[in-house]
Protein backbone atom coordinates (compact mmCIF):
# COMPACT_ATOMS: atom_id res chain seq x y z
CA UNK A 1 0.00 0.00 0.00
CA UNK A 2 1.18 2.95 -0.81
CA UNK A 3 1.93 5.41 1.96
CA UNK A 4 -0.55 8.33 3.08
CA UNK A 5 1.91 10.85 3.24
CA UNK A 6 3.69 10.05 -0.15
CA UNK A 7 4.03 13.42 -1.68
CA UNK A 8 2.93 15.37 1.27
CA UNK A 9 5.09 18.64 1.80
CA UNK A 10 6.01 18.64 5.82
CA UNK A 11 7.78 21.55 7.36
CA UNK A 12 9.74 19.24 10.67
CA UNK A 13 10.37 22.14 12.99
CA UNK A 14 13.06 21.10 15.89
CA UNK A 15 12.90 23.00 19.58
CA UNK A 16 15.39 22.43 22.23
CA UNK A 17 15.34 18.88 23.62
CA UNK A 18 17.53 15.56 23.84
CA UNK A 19 13.96 14.42 21.92
CA UNK A 20 16.09 15.52 18.84
CA UNK A 21 17.73 12.57 18.65
CA UNK A 22 14.79 11.03 17.88
CA UNK A 23 13.53 13.34 15.58
CA UNK A 24 16.47 11.82 13.01
CA UNK A 25 14.54 8.59 12.82
CA UNK A 26 11.12 10.51 12.55
CA UNK A 27 13.02 12.52 9.25
CA UNK A 28 14.46 10.06 7.52
CA UNK A 29 11.17 7.47 8.24
CA UNK A 30 9.28 10.69 6.58
CA UNK A 31 11.55 10.31 3.20
CA UNK A 32 11.12 7.06 3.18
CA UNK A 33 7.66 7.13 3.16
CA UNK A 34 7.90 9.51 0.39
CA UNK A 35 7.22 13.22 2.48
CA UNK A 36 9.51 16.12 1.44
CA UNK A 37 11.22 17.22 4.81
CA UNK A 38 11.68 21.21 5.17
CA UNK A 39 13.17 21.27 8.52
CA UNK A 40 13.49 24.41 10.83
CA UNK A 41 15.17 24.35 13.89
CA UNK A 42 15.36 26.57 16.54
CA UNK A 43 19.21 27.94 18.03
CA UNK A 44 18.39 25.81 21.03
CA UNK A 45 17.52 22.92 18.72
CA UNK A 46 21.17 23.03 17.49
CA UNK A 47 22.28 22.21 20.74
CA UNK A 48 21.65 19.00 20.46
CA UNK A 49 21.73 18.25 17.21
CA UNK A 50 23.48 19.82 14.10
CA UNK A 51 21.75 21.40 11.34
CA UNK A 52 23.93 19.56 8.95
CA UNK A 53 22.53 16.46 10.28
CA UNK A 54 19.20 17.03 9.46
CA UNK A 55 19.97 18.07 6.23
CA UNK A 56 22.26 14.99 5.43
CA UNK A 57 18.72 13.30 6.29
CA UNK A 58 16.16 15.30 4.76
CA UNK A 59 18.01 15.89 1.53
CA UNK A 60 16.86 19.71 1.90
CA UNK A 61 18.53 23.30 3.34
CA UNK A 62 17.86 23.61 6.97
CA UNK A 63 16.38 27.01 8.37
CA UNK A 64 17.60 28.43 11.78
CA UNK A 65 17.59 32.07 10.99
CA UNK A 66 14.70 34.51 10.37
CA UNK A 67 17.10 37.05 8.24
CA UNK A 68 18.27 34.02 6.58
CA UNK A 69 19.29 35.78 2.65
CA UNK A 70 19.08 32.10 0.78
CA UNK A 71 15.28 32.93 0.72
CA UNK A 72 14.74 35.35 -2.51
CA UNK A 73 12.62 37.54 -0.47
CA UNK A 74 14.14 37.72 3.19
CA UNK A 75 11.13 36.10 4.38
CA UNK A 76 11.31 32.35 5.06
CA UNK A 77 8.22 32.38 7.74
CA UNK A 78 6.44 32.92 4.69
CA UNK A 79 7.60 31.32 1.61
CA UNK A 80 8.33 27.58 3.71
CA UNK A 81 4.74 27.52 4.63
CA UNK A 82 2.91 28.31 1.54
CA UNK A 83 3.30 24.95 -0.74
CA UNK A 84 2.86 22.49 2.72
CA UNK A 85 0.57 20.48 3.56
CA UNK A 86 1.65 20.45 7.49
CA UNK A 87 4.04 21.88 9.87
CA UNK A 88 4.80 19.23 13.06
CA UNK A 89 7.00 20.82 16.02
CA UNK A 90 8.86 17.67 17.06
CA UNK A 91 10.35 17.99 20.05
CA UNK A 92 7.91 21.30 21.32
CA UNK A 93 9.65 22.46 24.35
CA UNK A 94 7.98 24.08 27.15
CA UNK A 95 8.94 27.12 25.85
CA UNK A 96 8.18 26.81 22.52
CA UNK A 97 3.93 25.61 23.90
CA UNK A 98 4.23 28.94 25.91
CA UNK A 99 4.90 30.89 22.38
CA UNK A 100 2.31 29.50 20.48
CA UNK A 101 -0.07 30.12 23.21
CA UNK A 102 0.42 33.77 23.31
CA UNK A 103 1.27 34.84 19.74
CA UNK A 104 5.09 34.76 20.67
CA UNK A 105 7.15 35.66 17.06
CA UNK A 106 10.66 35.98 17.95
CA UNK A 107 12.56 33.39 16.15
CA UNK A 108 12.30 31.85 12.92
CA UNK A 109 10.05 28.57 13.61
CA UNK A 110 7.50 30.83 16.32
CA UNK A 111 7.04 33.50 13.73
CA UNK A 112 7.06 30.72 10.75
CA UNK A 113 4.01 29.10 12.87
CA UNK A 114 2.25 32.25 13.56
CA UNK A 115 2.09 33.26 10.13
CA UNK A 116 1.00 30.09 8.62
CA UNK A 117 -2.33 29.99 6.47
CA UNK A 118 -5.18 29.56 8.25
CA UNK A 119 -5.82 26.28 6.49
CA UNK A 120 -2.18 24.44 7.27
CA UNK A 121 -2.50 22.44 9.55
CA UNK A 122 -0.14 22.61 12.76
CA UNK A 123 0.81 19.32 15.03
CA UNK A 124 3.30 19.49 18.01
CA UNK A 125 4.90 16.37 20.06
CA UNK A 126 5.85 17.26 23.26
CA UNK A 127 8.96 16.59 25.03
CA UNK A 128 9.91 17.52 29.04
CA UNK A 129 10.70 16.54 31.98
CA UNK A 130 7.47 15.56 34.06
CA UNK A 131 7.42 17.99 36.29
CA UNK A 132 7.59 20.58 33.67
CA UNK A 133 4.38 18.85 31.96
CA UNK A 134 2.28 18.43 35.18
CA UNK A 135 3.12 22.64 35.90
CA UNK A 136 -0.10 24.51 36.01
CA UNK A 137 1.04 27.04 33.94
CA UNK A 138 2.17 24.52 31.40
CA UNK A 139 -1.05 23.03 31.13
CA UNK A 140 -3.01 26.28 30.80
CA UNK A 141 -0.74 26.54 27.79
CA UNK A 142 -1.29 23.05 26.38
CA UNK A 143 -5.31 23.79 27.00
CA UNK A 144 -4.77 27.04 24.80
CA UNK A 145 -3.09 25.92 21.93
CA UNK A 146 -5.54 22.94 21.46
CA UNK A 147 -8.58 25.50 21.79
CA UNK A 148 -6.83 27.32 18.80
CA UNK A 149 -7.04 24.30 17.00
CA UNK A 150 -3.40 23.18 17.39
CA UNK A 151 -3.39 19.39 17.41
CA UNK A 152 -1.20 17.53 20.17
CA UNK A 153 0.53 14.25 19.77
CA UNK A 154 0.98 12.51 23.20
CA UNK A 155 3.62 13.03 25.64
CA UNK A 156 3.77 9.45 26.70
CA UNK A 157 4.60 8.55 29.96
CA UNK A 158 7.73 6.50 30.96
CA UNK A 159 11.95 7.06 31.98
CA UNK A 160 12.93 10.48 30.92
CA UNK A 161 16.58 11.34 30.00
CA UNK A 162 16.79 13.28 33.54
CA UNK A 163 16.52 9.72 35.18
CA UNK A 164 12.79 10.37 36.62
CA UNK A 165 9.50 8.65 35.61
CA UNK A 166 6.30 10.16 34.47
CA UNK A 167 4.10 11.91 31.77
CA UNK A 168 6.20 14.30 29.13
CA UNK A 169 8.12 11.79 27.35
CA UNK A 170 8.28 12.08 23.41
CA UNK A 171 5.92 9.91 21.44
CA UNK A 172 8.34 7.54 19.85
CA UNK A 173 8.98 8.32 15.88
CA UNK A 174 6.69 5.56 14.86
CA UNK A 175 3.78 7.16 17.19
CA UNK A 176 4.09 9.97 15.38
CA UNK A 177 4.15 9.08 11.87
CA UNK A 178 0.36 7.17 12.83
CA UNK A 179 -0.84 10.64 14.30
CA UNK A 180 0.45 12.23 11.23
CA UNK A 181 -1.21 9.76 8.99
CA UNK A 182 -4.25 9.67 10.57
CA UNK A 183 -4.60 13.03 10.66
CA UNK A 184 -5.00 13.40 7.10
CA UNK A 185 -8.01 10.98 6.84
CA UNK A 186 -11.51 11.84 7.10
CA UNK A 187 -13.15 11.57 10.72
CA UNK A 188 -16.35 10.07 9.46
CA UNK A 189 -16.40 7.80 12.81
CA UNK A 190 -15.54 11.12 14.91
CA UNK A 191 -16.62 10.50 18.36
CA UNK A 192 -18.26 6.70 17.66
CA UNK A 193 -17.24 3.86 20.06
CA UNK A 194 -16.50 0.95 17.90
CA UNK A 195 -16.07 -2.54 19.33
CA UNK A 196 -13.97 -4.81 17.37
CA UNK A 197 -12.92 -8.98 17.56
CA UNK A 198 -10.14 -10.32 15.29
CA UNK A 199 -8.07 -13.05 15.21
CA UNK A 200 -8.51 -16.89 15.67
CA UNK A 201 -9.95 -18.68 18.70
CA UNK A 202 -7.89 -21.43 20.89
CA UNK A 203 -9.93 -24.38 22.25
CA UNK A 204 -7.65 -26.25 24.63
CA UNK A 205 -7.57 -29.87 24.87
CA UNK A 206 -5.33 -29.79 27.26
CA UNK A 207 -3.03 -27.44 28.75
CA UNK A 208 -0.68 -28.13 25.77
CA UNK A 209 -2.70 -28.94 22.92
CA UNK A 210 -5.70 -27.49 21.17
CA UNK A 211 -8.08 -26.31 18.41
CA UNK A 212 -7.62 -23.25 16.61
CA UNK A 213 -7.69 -21.84 12.91
CA UNK A 214 -5.32 -20.40 10.60
CA UNK A 215 -6.71 -16.86 11.07
CA UNK A 216 -3.67 -13.99 11.85
CA UNK A 217 -5.62 -11.18 12.53
CA UNK A 218 -4.48 -8.93 9.89
CA UNK A 219 -8.23 -7.63 8.27
CA UNK A 220 -9.36 -7.20 11.95
CA UNK A 221 -6.11 -5.27 12.80
CA UNK A 222 -6.38 -3.63 10.14
CA UNK A 223 -9.56 -2.34 10.27
CA UNK A 224 -9.49 -1.27 13.70
CA UNK A 225 -6.49 1.07 12.97
CA UNK A 226 -8.47 2.49 10.11
CA UNK A 227 -11.37 3.34 12.46
CA UNK A 228 -9.38 4.89 14.87
CA UNK A 229 -7.65 7.21 12.18
CA UNK A 230 -11.38 7.81 11.23
CA UNK A 231 -11.86 9.24 14.67
CA UNK A 232 -13.75 6.26 16.92
CA UNK A 233 -12.66 5.38 20.29
CA UNK A 234 -11.63 1.38 19.38
CA UNK A 235 -11.56 -1.40 21.39
CA UNK A 236 -10.38 -4.00 20.07
CA UNK A 237 -10.83 -7.59 21.66
CA UNK A 238 -8.26 -10.28 20.12
CA UNK A 239 -7.43 -13.59 20.03
CA UNK A 240 -4.22 -15.17 19.97
CA UNK A 241 -1.92 -13.24 17.37
CA UNK A 242 1.36 -12.57 16.78
CA UNK A 243 0.73 -8.60 16.07
CA UNK A 244 1.56 -5.57 17.95
CA UNK A 245 -1.69 -3.57 18.94
CA UNK A 246 -2.61 -0.53 16.27
CA UNK A 247 -1.31 2.48 18.35
CA UNK A 248 -4.84 4.52 19.36
CA UNK A 249 -6.62 1.27 19.76
CA UNK A 250 -7.35 -0.20 23.10
CA UNK A 251 -6.77 -4.07 23.29
CA UNK A 252 -7.78 -6.51 25.12
CA UNK A 253 -6.75 -10.13 24.98
CA UNK A 254 -8.27 -13.58 25.03
CA UNK A 255 -8.14 -16.88 24.32
CA UNK A 256 -11.13 -18.98 23.45
CA UNK A 257 -14.60 -18.03 22.66
CA UNK A 258 -16.32 -17.99 25.87
CA UNK A 259 -13.63 -15.64 26.84
CA UNK A 260 -14.29 -13.70 23.88
CA UNK A 261 -18.35 -13.54 23.79
CA UNK A 262 -17.68 -12.28 28.06
CA UNK A 263 -15.37 -9.24 26.40
CA UNK A 264 -17.71 -8.53 24.38
CA UNK A 265 -21.03 -8.84 26.61
CA UNK A 266 -19.29 -6.79 29.42
CA UNK A 267 -18.80 -3.85 27.06
CA UNK A 268 -21.41 -3.60 23.98
CA UNK A 269 -24.05 -1.82 25.83
CA UNK A 270 -21.67 0.96 25.74
CA UNK A 271 -20.85 0.74 22.14
CA UNK A 272 -22.15 2.64 18.88
CA UNK A 273 -20.60 -0.50 16.26
CA UNK A 274 -19.63 -3.78 16.40
CA UNK A 275 -17.54 -5.29 14.08
CA UNK A 276 -17.08 -9.23 14.42
CA UNK A 277 -13.76 -10.41 12.13
CA UNK A 278 -12.70 -12.90 14.77
CA UNK A 279 -13.14 -16.17 13.72
CA UNK A 280 -14.43 -17.88 15.88
CA UNK A 281 -14.72 -21.56 17.10
CA UNK A 282 -18.17 -22.84 16.58
CA UNK A 283 -16.98 -25.87 19.11
CA UNK A 284 -14.84 -26.15 21.92
CA UNK A 285 -13.46 -29.50 23.85
CA UNK A 286 -15.92 -30.27 26.75
CA UNK A 287 -13.55 -33.30 28.12
CA UNK A 288 -10.13 -31.07 28.07
CA UNK A 289 -7.89 -32.73 30.17
CA UNK A 290 -6.44 -30.80 33.02
CA UNK A 291 -3.03 -32.85 32.42
CA UNK A 292 -1.49 -33.74 29.08
CA UNK A 293 -2.83 -36.41 27.30
CA UNK A 294 -0.24 -39.84 27.01
CA UNK A 295 -0.25 -41.97 24.44
CA UNK A 296 -0.19 -44.84 25.85
CA UNK A 297 -0.30 -47.19 22.83
CA UNK A 298 -0.78 -46.88 18.92
CA UNK A 299 -4.68 -47.85 19.38
CA UNK A 300 -5.28 -45.34 21.82
CA UNK A 301 -7.17 -42.41 20.57
CA UNK A 302 -8.60 -40.01 22.93
CA UNK A 303 -12.07 -39.76 22.33
CA UNK A 304 -12.65 -35.28 22.80
CA UNK A 305 -16.73 -34.89 23.54
CA UNK A 306 -17.50 -30.88 21.75
CA UNK A 307 -20.21 -28.44 22.87
CA UNK A 308 -20.97 -25.53 21.03
CA UNK A 309 -19.64 -22.08 21.55
CA UNK A 310 -21.94 -19.14 21.60
CA UNK A 311 -22.48 -17.08 19.00
CA UNK A 312 -21.26 -13.66 19.77
CA UNK A 313 -22.64 -11.60 17.09
CA UNK A 314 -26.31 -13.07 17.86
CA UNK A 315 -25.68 -12.54 20.99
CA UNK A 316 -25.40 -8.90 20.06
CA UNK A 317 -27.67 -8.47 17.39
CA UNK A 318 -30.54 -10.24 19.56
CA UNK A 319 -29.46 -6.93 22.58
CA UNK A 320 -32.92 -5.01 22.89
CA UNK A 321 -30.42 -1.68 22.29
CA UNK A 322 -28.05 -3.57 19.97
CA UNK A 323 -25.14 -1.21 18.29
CA UNK A 324 -24.28 -1.32 14.14
CA UNK A 325 -23.53 -4.69 13.49
CA UNK A 326 -21.29 -6.05 11.57
CA UNK A 327 -20.33 -9.82 10.91
CA UNK A 328 -17.74 -11.29 8.52
CA UNK A 329 -18.49 -14.99 6.65
CA UNK A 330 -15.29 -16.95 5.98
CA UNK A 331 -16.48 -19.32 3.53
CA UNK A 332 -14.52 -21.62 1.09
CA UNK A 333 -17.14 -22.02 -1.54
CA UNK A 334 -20.20 -20.12 -3.08
CA UNK A 335 -19.88 -16.78 -1.10
CA UNK A 336 -22.61 -15.36 -2.58
CA UNK A 337 -25.19 -17.85 -1.61
CA UNK A 338 -23.56 -18.64 1.61
CA UNK A 339 -23.12 -14.81 3.02
CA UNK A 340 -26.54 -13.51 1.78
CA UNK A 341 -28.42 -16.31 3.85
CA UNK A 342 -25.73 -15.58 6.71
CA UNK A 343 -26.76 -12.22 6.66
CA UNK A 344 -30.58 -12.47 7.60
CA UNK A 345 -29.97 -15.59 9.46
CA UNK A 346 -28.19 -13.46 12.12
CA UNK A 347 -30.30 -10.44 11.72
CA UNK A 348 -27.30 -7.94 10.83
CA UNK A 349 -27.45 -4.93 8.66
CA UNK A 350 -24.34 -5.83 6.83
CA UNK A 351 -22.38 -8.94 6.31
CA UNK A 352 -18.56 -9.13 4.84
CA UNK A 353 -17.86 -11.86 3.21
CA UNK A 354 -14.77 -13.60 1.87
CA UNK A 355 -12.90 -16.87 0.98
CA UNK A 356 -11.37 -17.92 4.07
CA UNK A 357 -8.25 -20.26 3.09
CA UNK A 358 -7.37 -17.36 0.34
CA UNK A 359 -6.77 -14.68 3.19
CA UNK A 360 -5.90 -16.26 6.05
CA UNK A 361 -2.48 -14.71 7.13
CA UNK A 362 -2.30 -13.22 3.63
CA UNK A 363 -1.50 -9.29 3.21
CA UNK A 364 -4.31 -8.93 0.84
CA UNK A 365 -7.75 -9.87 1.01
CA UNK A 366 -11.04 -9.12 -1.33
CA UNK A 367 -14.54 -8.89 0.40
CA UNK A 368 -17.98 -8.62 -0.42
CA UNK A 369 -20.64 -6.50 1.32
CA UNK A 370 -23.71 -7.80 1.85
CA UNK A 371 -27.12 -5.77 2.97
CA UNK A 372 -30.80 -5.37 2.18
CA UNK A 373 -30.15 -4.25 -1.17
CA UNK A 374 -27.82 -6.82 -2.10
CA UNK A 375 -24.40 -7.48 -2.57
CA UNK A 376 -20.99 -4.60 -3.30
CA UNK A 377 -17.86 -6.35 -4.36
CA UNK A 378 -14.65 -4.61 -3.41
CA UNK A 379 -11.61 -5.86 -5.52
CA UNK A 380 -8.69 -7.28 -4.20
CA UNK A 381 -6.50 -4.90 -2.28
CA UNK A 382 -3.58 -4.61 1.10
CA UNK A 383 -5.68 -5.02 3.84
CA UNK A 384 -5.62 -1.61 5.04
CA UNK A 385 -6.99 -0.67 2.24
CA UNK A 386 -9.62 -2.66 2.01
CA UNK A 387 -9.95 -1.91 5.71
CA UNK A 388 -10.50 1.74 4.80
CA UNK A 389 -13.08 1.52 2.51
CA UNK A 390 -14.88 -0.64 4.80
CA UNK A 391 -15.23 1.92 7.87
CA UNK A 392 -15.88 4.42 4.89
CA UNK A 393 -18.59 2.37 4.42
CA UNK A 394 -20.14 1.43 7.14
CA UNK A 395 -19.55 5.41 8.38
CA UNK A 396 -22.51 6.44 5.10
CA UNK A 397 -24.52 3.40 6.53
CA UNK A 398 -24.30 4.50 9.98
CA UNK A 399 -25.39 8.30 8.68
CA UNK A 400 -28.54 7.14 6.88
CA UNK A 401 -29.73 4.77 9.91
Amino acid sequence: MASRLAGKKIVLGLTGGVACYKVADLCRSLGKLGAKVQVVMTQSATQFITPVTMQALSGNTVYTDQWDARIANNMPHIDLTRDADAILIAPCSTNFIYKLAHGACDDLLSTLCIARPAHLPLFIAPAMNVEMWSNPATQRNVAQVKQDGIQVFGPAAGEQACGEVGMGRMLEPAQILAELEAAFQSKTMAGKRVLITAGPTFEPIDPVRGITNLSSGKMGYAIAQAAWEAGAHVTLVSGPTALDAPYGVQRQQVQTAQQMHDAVMAQVNTQDIFIAVAAVADWRVANASNQKIKKSSDSDTPQLQFAQNPDILASVAALAKAPYCVGFAAESENLLEYGAAKRIKKNIPLLVGNIGHQTFGKDENELVLFDANGHQALPKADKQSLAKQLVSEIAKRIQTN
